[in-house]
């Protein structure tokens, strides 16, 4: 009677580059999103203290209700482009991570699965009076009188200006790991989120896409692809490919 021993190997699974993602404006314009600082966006039809703060909230509710109302209108109009689907199929061959300055949910809809918002998120509304009382929407319309289950006014889920940005923190942390670091779509002018890119360690691969113009001699290992979100990410899908 023969026994045979048989020796199992147990060979560790290659562990995942991790990727962060961090996109802005650009990233959805091509989707029909209007940014808000470029020719044509937003701040040219309406001023920022009067719809983007909290002061504009206490003073006039009525107007910050309908103008998030049809912001939300159009990105349930709105569908993923190109490079948001281009950024989801690189979880097939590494660990993403998108954090988005964005408040759209066109990310998350293109198959992203770990996506930190740090401007908020136009598909949710939250307490006036509590902000850990946050709810999801399903409609494109918060009314003056919607109220909360404590019985405080419902506003948008955004960070508006002069408001802390609650998610920071968590997004330096996660930029900080980054074996490769990509910037999408952003004018890197919005603080503290622009200063993600210079959290970085010198020695990562960093990666940026936008047609604008940048001065970031400064940043080692950057590659700029000066190009939109879409054609942009076409091209860097490629380069990270040979990375595989």
């Amino acid at each position: 009677m023969f026994v045979v021993c048989l020796k199992f190997i147990f060979i560790p699974l290659m562990k995942k580059k991790k990727i962060v993602v961090f996109s802005g404006a650009g990233m959805s314009a091509e989707s029909g999103i209007k940014t808000f600082r470029d020719t044509g966006g937003l701040w040219e039809e309406y001023k920022i203290e009067d719809v983007a703060t909290f002061e504009a909230w206490i003073k006039n509710q009525p107007l910050v209700l309908d103008f998030y109302n049809q912001r939300r209108k159009q990105v349930m109009d709105a569908q993923p482009n190109e490079a948001h689907f281009l950024v989801a199929e690189l979880q097939k061959h590494f660990d993403v991570q998108v954090i988005t300055q964005n408040i759209d949910d066109l990310h998350e809809r293109a198959g992203s699965k770990k996506v930190l918002h740090l401007h908020g998120e136009i598909m949710k509304c939250r307490s006036t009076a509590k902000q850990e009382l946050i709810y999801e929407l399903k409609h494109w319309e918060i009314k003056k009188g919607d109220v909360c289950e404590i019985g405080s006014q419902l506003r948008p889920h955004i960070v508006w200006f002069g408001e802390a940005v609650p998610e920071m923190d968590k997004a330096t942390d996660l930029a900080e790991k980054a074996d490769i670091f990509i910037t999408i779509g952003t004018s890197l002018n919005v603080y503290p989120a622009a200063n993600l890119i210079n959290v970085i360690e010198g020695h990562i691969p960093k990666f940026l896409v936008d047609p604008g113009d940048f001065n970031l001699d400064y940043i080692k290992n950057l590659t700029i692809i000066k190009a939109t979100a879409v054609e942009g990410m076409k091209v860097l899908s490629q380069k990270l490919n040979e990375l595989i």
